[in-house]
């Protein structure tokens, strides 16, 4: 494929279309050996041969749209002709790779060998030589319509407004591939390159650009005594324990058991114990029929008795957030274990060093913060804590790699980076409800932005009950606060207590039928507007003297994200992530972010650095009591230095410690 660093100057080696079309039209058979990855304008140049021969192992795909862009050498109008309208919008649209064997069904290719493919492939040409080629030029080839092409070209249109709502690339990718269904050849590439053009030097197509090299940067690591991804030896990790059967930890025992690594799960009862095994196997067997694999269920091992791993490489503890019970079971893990062996905490926000403190190896100690569901969401937060040694932290991000995750490290406070961030993103919202909105306009607000879900949805989805516990650990709500507290103020801030309240009548969202939303059962999926909510909102305002206000999209949009994107500047001025990249990467992999944004810092440096601080200082004079919207000093600095490209921020920031 191309080399993506010449996106941003000029092209080096022969233009790619007319090399293409010189081949088709070559009257000697030219056929195409394929070994490793063939993607993009690899796999174009593959369909102007005239045949095809993959290794059993290869890999092909089109994944154009990832980068903001589409196949713009012929991809958009070869492809349908060889494989079918559907397989190539489904190809195109998503930029999926396929197995050599599944290009052979489609189409794509001849031939599939175990062996060398080369070899196989000029022994194909022997046999061929002389034969006409015509016949086997893909631009000369019929296409095949189906009879409901612009019902099929409309679901695609949905689908993509369902996962990346937004993203201009993928809807291109369907007008190229109606193009290639209806008119001939030649107009056809006339329309790929038209629609190629404005996607070239679209802003969607610079932020997709900007991530996929901050996803490699991110696994780059270094923290400030020296220690780099490039010069600390990771541990061998052969086997690994899970502590907790819930939700993470079977996913997280997914996770390993599929990347081939032995682990065995801990639960404290027999009956979770049994019911944890039988969802693990479950995941593993339809895991394994999506794949066409061996589950692998002997990798799995299953016990009650923490004394079962003296012989681990390293503990992930998976159980519910209370700190007296992770320290409980990290003061046994530290006797049980070997004294090498890494003991890791799956929490999403307490404190790593407290944990630590309990155990004979804080060096060993470190946080791996997965995503739920763990077995599918890529990010994997690796938190150093402040004895961690630099092999733990090497240890742990090679395993991420290993478990095909996006892992970044970052430094410890309370919600590390993703989580943190988020909090003032639901304050906001929140707040946002107090003045008037009402939950389904915030939702589509941000969902029209390029969230799959609002906050709102979100949070019934996820639970109401799992904000309020933590809410109540940190004693802003519950039985420890102290009497006479005001509802609307804590430690003299602007606080909501909307959430608490909903969570004291039982309001716990979809597992309750009710949430900020109303639902067709418990457990339900389908949101309603709730007329009892809005009603509950009137009083609430009467009760507090809040005056109800319409309140536009664009404010919505800029209380939630310019707080969140705040806060990121913040992090990165306390030295908690080490780069921009680092947030981005954090947020589209493990909030689902809008990709085509490119996350909240490139986003903010597209939308320009003085706008977000002129309106957080707008939002920050009308709520003087909301601190999370005074701009950072970080933020001033960067408008003060000139607003620097996002790359050159880390001139900026002057770090007084740092927590990596």
């Amino acid at each position: 494929g191309a080399d993506i660093r010449e996106f941003s100057g000029p092209f080096r080696g022969p233009a790619l279309v007319p090399l293409i079309d010189d081949i088709e039209a070559s009257e000697k058979p030219v056929v195409a050996a394929i070994e490793g990855v063939a993607l993009g304008g690899g796999l174009e140049l593959a369909l102007g041969c005239h045949y095809r021969i993959a290794h059993i192992k290869a890999r092909l795909g089109l994944p154009e749209v990832t980068l903001g862009l589409l196949p713009a050498a012929g991809g958009t109008q070869r492809l349908p002709r060889l494989a079918g309208i559907p397989a190539a919008l489904d190809l195109i649209t998503t930029g999926r790779h396929v197995s050599a064997q599944e290009a052979l069904k489609l189409g794509i290719v001849d031939q599939v060998t175990d062996g060398n493919a080369r070899d196989v492939a000029v022994e194909f040409a022997r046999k061929i030589a002389g034969q006409p080629t015509g016949p086997r030029r893909v631009s000369s080839l019929p296409i095949q319509c189906p009879a409901n092409l612009d019902s099929l070209l409309e679901q695609t249109l949905v689908r993509i407004r369902q996962r990346a709502r937004g993203a201009i690339a993928p809807v291109a990718c369907v007008q190229a591939v109606r193009a290639a269904s209806t008119l001939p050849f030649a107009q056809g590439m006339q329309r790929e390159q038209e629609l190629m053009a404005a996607l070239f030097t679209s802003g969607q197509a610079r932020a997709l650009q900007y991530l996929h090299f901050a996803q490699r940067a991110v696994g780059k690591w270094s923290t400030p005594s020296g220690a780099r991804w490039d010069n600390t030896k990771p541990r061998p990790v052969r086997k690994v324990a899970v502590i907790g059967l819930g939700t993470m930890g079977r996913g997280i025992t997914v996770c390993l058991v599929r990347a081939g690594i032995p682990v065995i799960a801990v639960e404290m009862e027999e009956k979770q114990l049994e019911e944890g095994r039988r969802a693990v196997h479950g995941m593993l067997d339809r895991d394994a029929q999506r794949r066409g694999a061996d589950p692998n269920l002997s990798l799995a091992s299953f016990t009650i008795n923490l004394r079962d791993l003296g012989d681990v490489d390293l503990v992930i503890e998976a159980v519910f957030e209370d700190m007296a019970l992770k320290k409980k079971i990290f003061r046994e893990l530290s006797s049980v274990c070997r004294p090498d062996a890494l003991l890791c905490t799956n929490t999403s926000g307490l404190d790593v060093d407290e944990i630590a403190s309990v155990t004979r190896r804080p060096d060993l100690v470190l946080g791996m913060h997965f995503f739920a569901p763990a077995h599918m969401m890529k990010l994997l937060e690796v938190v150093h804590g402040l004895h961690t040694s630099p092999v733990a932290v090497a240890t742990a991000m090679d395993l991420g790699k290993k478990l095909e995750k996006v892992g970044v490290l970052v430094g410890n406070c309370p919600g590390f980076v993703g989580n943190r961030m988020l909090m003032p993103y639901t304050e906001q919202a929140y707040f946002l409800l107090e003045e008037g909105a009402r939950p389904e306009e915030v939702d589509q607000a941000l969902e029209e932005f390029g969230f799959a879900m609002g906050v709102f949805r979100m949070g019934d989805l996820s639970g109401l009950d799992v904000g309020w516990k933590i809410r109540m650990g940190l004693g802003l709500t519950g039985p420890t606060l102290p009497a006479g507290t005001p509802v609307r103020s804590r430690g003299g801030h602007r606080y909501s207590a909307v959430p608490d309240i909903l969570c004291e009548k039982g309001r716990m969202g979809q597992k309750a039928g009710r949430g900020w939303y109303l639902y067709e059962k418990q457990g339900g999926r389908v949101a309603r507007p709730d007329p009892w909510l809005q009603s509950f909102l009137e009083e609430y305002r009467s009760l507090h003297g809040i005056q109800a206000r319409h309140i536009d999209p664009q404010e919505i949009l800029e209380r939630c994200l310019y707080s969140l994107i705040n806060e990121g500047f913040h992090i990165l001025e306390e030295g908690i992530a080490a780069a921009p990249e680092d947030i981005d990467a954090i947020y589209v992999f493990g909030y689902s972010w809008p990709r085509h944004t490119g996350g909240p810092m490139f986003y903010a440096s597209m939308v320009g650095l003085p706008r977000v601080l002129d309106k957080l200082e707008h939002y920050h004079q009308a709520h003087p009591d909301i601190p999370r919207l005074e701009p950072s000093s970080l933020l001033r600095r960067l408008v003060a230095s000139g607003s620097p490209p996002l790359q050159q921020w880390r001139d900026v920031i002057k770090k007084h410690r740092s927590h990596l």
